[in-house]
């Protein structure tokens, strides 16, 4: 889903006109129950003016049923580049509603400086699925660390699905120097013919571009 790109918006004159002239995040957040979608997405936008209205917009993704003001919102989160709206999304990364946490991961994925210095305690989280999906935004963060985040994966990580996914993104944006770590993690899961087959595609495809 298109989560920045947006078009141009024309106003409805009523919404504009029952907009309140002088409101806080808090009063903007109750209109956030109303029955219309077109009346919800203008107070995301109203919301994401205020600081505090962040985190409001965050818990309030879990609840919205409207894919398009879920699109309105991460919109705003995106575009406030703030730590309170990387923190609100890092949890829906534990979401059972896969197409929420998707999107979250999406968001994430167009917030590089922000996600960064959150990156290296999502690759250390408890539950692998987290550090899958860790290394998932890493496979698109424009960040000059993430070959060496990624190296660090597939030699301290013991969860053969976790290596494979960084195995898959090093393929992508690896550097020579990670070609001693992957060719440690062959030897150590050479008990696995994909992981075989994914380490020998990266390693060719890293040599190739040397």
């Amino acid at each position: 889903m298109a989560l920045v790109k947006a078009t141009k918006r024309v106003a409805d004159p009523q919404l504009e006109a029952e907009r309140p002239s002088s409101a806080s995040a808090t009063e903007f957040a109750e209109q956030l129950g109303s029955g219309e979608p077109a009346r919800r997405r203008q107070t995301v936008r109203d919301l994401a003016r205020f600081p505090e209205g962040i985190p409001i917009l965050c818990d309030h993704l879990e609840r919205e049923p409207a894919v398009s003001v879920r699109s309105v919102i991460m919109t705003a989160l995106i575009q406030s580049r703030s730590g309170a709206a990387v923190e609100g999304l890092i949890r829906y990364l534990r979401s059972e509603n896969t197409a929420l946490r998707n999107e979250a991961i999406e968001a994430l994925q167009e917030m590089p400086e922000d996600i960064a210095p959150y990156m290296e305690a999502l690759l250390s989280d408890p539950e692998s699925d987290v550090r899958i999906f860790a290394v998932n935004i890493l496979a698109v963060l424009p960040n000059s660390r993430a070959p060496e985040w990624l190296q660090r994966v597939i030699l301290e990580d013991g969860h053969v699905n976790v290596c494979a996914a960084a195995v898959d993104c090093l393929a992508e944006v690896g550097t020579p120097a990670a070609i001693p770590a992957l060719k440690e993690l062959r030897l150590r899961f050479g008990d696995q013919p994909f992981m075989t087959f994914a380490i020998g595609a990266a390693l060719k495809r890293i040599g190739e571009a040397q």
